[in-house]
C-alpha cells in the first residue's frame, strides 16, 4: 500500500481537524457549563467561552502560535482605530445612499446606551472574532485561504439566519461582511483591525443612527431613523445591513481591502 496518501491523511488530521475538533469542544463545553448559570449575560459567557477555546488551541499548538492579539500597544491601537475609521466610512456611505434615495430620515434621540456597550455590543464584537477570524479562521487560511474566507464567512451568516427580522439581503450582506471582517484580518495578519472595524460597524450602525443591528434594537442611540421607503433599500426592520446600499458599500470595501492587501508588505503563510 503506498504509504503517501496514508500519511497525508494523517498530517491532515493531526494539523487541522484535530485542532479544530478541540476549539469546538471547548467552546461549546464551555457555553453549556456557562450559559445556564448566567442567562442574562450571553455575549460575556460567549466571550469567556471562546477565550477558553483558544486557550485550549494554543495548548494544543505548545504556544507556538500568535492568533494576532498579541503586538505592541502602539500597533495594537493604531489597527483597531484604523478599522473604527474605516467602519465610519462605509456605514456613513451606506447611511447616505439610504436618505438620498428614499424617504428615510433622521431624528436627535441624543442618548447613548453605555451600559448595553459594555453588556452586548463590545463582548459580542470580540466573542465573533475570536470565533471567526480567530485561530480556526487562521488554521484554515495557512491551509487555503480562500476556502477559509469563504466558509467561515458562511458558518457567519448561518449562525445570523434566526435572527430578527432577517431577509435573504440581509443574510447576503452579514456573509459579504464575513468577507470583509476576513480580508480585515489578511491585511496584517492581526485581529485588531478586524476588531476595530467590527465594533465600528455595529456602534455606527446602532447606538449612533438608530438602525437595527442585524435585527437587534439598541436601546437608546444618538439619532433615530424614521420615515420610509422600500425594504430592500432602507434595509427594513433588520437594519442598514438589510439595505441593497448596504451590498454596493460591501462589494467596494471588498474591492478595497483586496487592493490593500496586494500593496500591503504581508505574504500568506500556506
Amino acid at each position: 500500500m503506498d504509504p503517501g496518501p496514508f500519511r497525508r491523511a494523517l498530517v491532515f488530521a493531526d494539523r487541522i481537524i484535530a485542532p479544530l475538533v478541540i476549539f469546538g469542544f471547548a467552546y461549546v463545553g464551555t457555553m453549556i457549563l456557562l450559559a445556564p448559570r448566567f442567562p442574562g449575560w450571553f455575549q460575556w459567557t460567549a466571550l469567556v467561552s471562546a477565550t477558553v477555546a483558544t486557550i485550549a488551541s494554543l495548548v494544543w499548538e505548545r504556544g507556538r502560535w500568535n492568533i494576532g492579539l498579541v503586538t505592541s500597544p502602539g500597533r495594537a491601537t493604531g489597527d483597531a482605530v484604523l478599522g473604527l475609521a474605516f467602519a465610519v466610512v462605509l456605514i456613513g456611505i451606506a447611511d447616505l445612499l439610504i436618505l438620498l434615495t428614499t424617504k428615510m430620515r433622521h431624528g436627535f434621540e441624543m442618548r447613548f446606551p453605555v451600559a448595553e456597550t459594555f453588556a452586548v455590543f463590545l463582548p459580542a464584537v470580540v466573542h465573533e472574532e475570536l470565533l471567526f477570524r480567530g485561530y480556526t479562521f487562521q488554521k484554515l487560511w495557512r491551509w487555503r485561504p480562500w476556502l477559509a474566507i469563504i466558509g467561515v464567512s458562511v458558518v457567519f451568516a448561518a449562525l445570523h439566519a434566526a435572527n430578527a427580522s432577517v431577509t435573504p439581503v440581509g443574510l447576503l450582506n452579514v456573509f459579504l461582511g464575513g468577507v470583509v471582517l476576513s480580508l480585515a484580518y489578511a491585511v496584517y495578519q492581526r485581529l485588531w483591525f478586524p476588531i476595530g472595524l467590527h465594533l465600528g460597524w455595529n456602534m455606527m450602525s446602532g447606538p449612533f443612527l438608530g438602525y437595527e443591528v442585524s435585527g437587534y434594537p439598541p436601546a437608546e442611540s444618538i439619532l433615530t431613523v424614521g420615515g420610509g421607503g422600500h425594504p430592500l433599500l432602507t434595509g427594513g426592520a433588520f437594519g442598514i445591513e438589510g439595505s441593497l446600499w448596504m451590498t454596493v458599500v460591501e462589494m467596494a470595501s471588498i474591492a478595497v481591502l483586496l487592493r490593500w492587501r496586494w500593496n500591503s508588505t504581508f505574504t500568506i503563510q500556506h
